[in-house]
């Protein structure tokens, strides 16, 4: 055998070793070693591993947290209206050989447990509860996704619902029921206030009458309010009790 022929065989072995036999995985990475397709209790990595040719195979896992777009849905909301709404998840690999061994592949599995949760969770809230409760909605998808992909080897930190799409003739009708709905606190408000004021007025009247000083003090201070006024006019506030005396004096 030539040289040349020499030097080829060699470089084509180096390269099989650098491809097969010595692996280099980055700080964020493990590898789970399957040995004659068992596969070990631990993840190797993160630095230089070496795999036995033939014998060994290496899975690498991103340990990174890892963002995913919940593709839109359509849901029915408690209250039979239709939305669309989209969520982004964000969750991380926390044991890796469960991740590759439980689970075909992790990342398809966790998409489309999110979306079924998210449909699932949704539907059983109002429209109003979607749009004005988000945080709390988050917060139970959330939960039920990481109790759910635990087995996996998965944790999901946090679920954010991103966009509540609502059809526009709906938008039409929502804003005409809260227009309406501003209409009866208004008028709510006013009945109130006209109650609490003939409240004030009797109280006010049940005092007077009680006490003769004090309806005295009255009609002094309404003559002095009428005297202040620029009007040729002057109007003396009798009551007809008062009239119906002076009539009996007078007939004396």
């Amino acid at each position: 055998m030539s040289g040349i022929g020499i030097l080829g065989a060699l470089g084509l072995f180096i390269i099989f070793i650098l491809t097969n036999v010595i692996k280099v995985l980055k700080e964020y990475e493990k590898g789970v070693i399957f040995t004659l397709g068992r596969v070990g209790r631990k993840a190797a990595g993160p630095g230089l591993v070496l795999l036995v040719p033939g014998l060994q195979v290496m899975r690498k896992v991103d340990m990174r947290t890892l963002v995913h777009d919940v593709p839109t849905q359509d849901v029915i909301s408690q209250d039979n209206v239709s939305v669309k709404v989209n969520a982004v998840i964000y969750y991380r690999v926390v044991d890796s050989v469960r991740a590759i061994v439980q689970v075909e592949n992790f990342m398809a599995a966790t998409s489309q447990l999110a979306q079924t949760t998210l449909r699932s969770v949704l539907g059983k809230h109002d429209l109003d509860e979607m749009l004005q409760e988000r945080d709390k909605l988050n917060k139970d998808i959330q939960e039920i996704l990481d109790h759910q992909t635990e087995a996996w080897g998965i944790k999901v930190s946090n679920v954010e619902i991103k966009h509540v799409d609502v059809d526009q003739s709906m938008i039409r009708a929502i804003a005409k029921q809260a227009e309406a709905e501003r209409e009866r606190r208004a008028k709510v408000i006013l009945a109130e206030g006209e109650q609490q004021a003939a409240a004030k007025l009797a109280e006010a009247s049940d005092i007077l009458a009680r006490s003769q000083g004090a309806m005295e003090l009255r009609y002094l201070n309404s003559l002095q309010e009428i005297a202040g006024d620029r009007t040729n006019t002057i109007v003396f506030p009798f009551s007809l009790e008062q009239i119906a005396k002076a009539v009996r004096g007078e007939n004396r």
